[in-house]
């Protein structure tokens, strides 16, 4: 791959890629909302993610591109906060198409980010790519809408696929730290029934999932998730363990409420059952490195 251009890509999942990228790639940009600055051969661009002012222009000949931009669901859904969530996901991806659609040599393939929260809370069912379950909240409808904004945009040839990612599990950001810390003060139990499941994958298998995808160019919607979802309580345990935290108090639904509130979140974040698997991907020949929980806790 000779040119990557990475939207929003100076966050937790866009350094991980940028590791995983950087050895194999002749040319990697990053459009950022900060200055405009080269790093360790990495240019970053300034873009705003709603209007075309220049950073367009990094999109003629590029192999791939690659949109992480979204505001961060760890915050309360105030009307506000919803506004915003729907937003920088939608219009980000609106006016990439656009971009696209002025290109003389549009990048070959599209890459953007969503999310396996779009299925249904489940307990009962394993959701994959052709018979999961679209439910209907405000979570599963800003899923939909930024799917639907990226498959509408007109480009013929460029080559286009939806992540539905799960929970990324990583040293330096993501849901692992906070977790970590729970479970180390010895808040490591069950949280609510702890009967949901958890659909989680390891940072590097992210990343090598990401350029499997481009690799065999896959097209449509890939769930980018571990092989196994592990009920809530499993997963708790699995972690007391790697941390040697022998005690794990269990924290109710109630309490969880009123931590969310303190803290400034919501409770969907550890209360609904992801239950996905990665159909399309192991069909296609993907391994897993860190498939197995405990060796993914091992390694971080």
């Amino acid at each position: 791959m000779k040119k990557l251009i990475i939207a929003a890509g100076t966050g937790f999942l866009g350094n991980v890629l940028i590791d995983h990228f950087k050895d194999n790639v002749q040319e990697i940009v990053v459009f950022t909302r900060g200055k405009a600055s080269v790093k360790n051969n990495v240019r970053y661009i300034s873009w705003d993610a709603k209007t075309m002012t220049g950073w367009e222009r990094e999109l003629e000949g590029a192999d791939v591109l690659i949109n992480l931009a979204g505001k961060s669901v760890d915050c309360r859904y105030t009307e506000t906060n919803k506004n915003e969530i729907m937003a920088s996901r939608v219009d980000s991806t609106v006016i990439l198409g656009k971009a696209i659609q002025q290109c003389s040599n549009p990048p070959a393939q599209w890459l953007n980010s969503s999310t396996a929260t779009i299925y249904r809370h489940s307990t009962d069912k394993q959701m994959d790519e052709a018979t999961g379950e679209i439910g209907h909240d405000f979570s599963m409808n800003v899923a939909k809408m930024w799917e639907r904004s990226f498959f509408e945009a007109d480009t013929p040839n460029t080559k286009k696929t939806a992540l539905r990612t799960s929970i990324v599990l990583g040293k330096k950001g993501g849901a692992f730290i906070p977790l970590k810390r729970l479970a180390k003060l010895g808040f490591g139990g069950r949280q609510g029934s702890g009967n949901q499941f958890v659909s989680w994958i390891h940072e590097k298998d992210f990343a090598r999932a990401i350029a499997f995808i481009i690799n065999i160019k896959m097209e449509g919607v890939v769930n980018v998730v571990s092989p196994a979802p592990i009920r809530n309580a499993q997963f708790m345990a699995t972690l007391r363990t790697a941390v040697k935290m022998p005690i794990g108090i269990p924290i109710p639904e109630t309490l969880l409420k009123i931590g969310a509130t303190i803290i400034g979140t919501e409770t969907e974040l550890v209360l609904k059952s992801r239950n996905v698997i990665p159909a399309r991907l192991t069909q296609s020949g993907f391994t897993f490195k860190h498939g197995d929980l405990t060796n993914a806790f091992a390694t971080l």
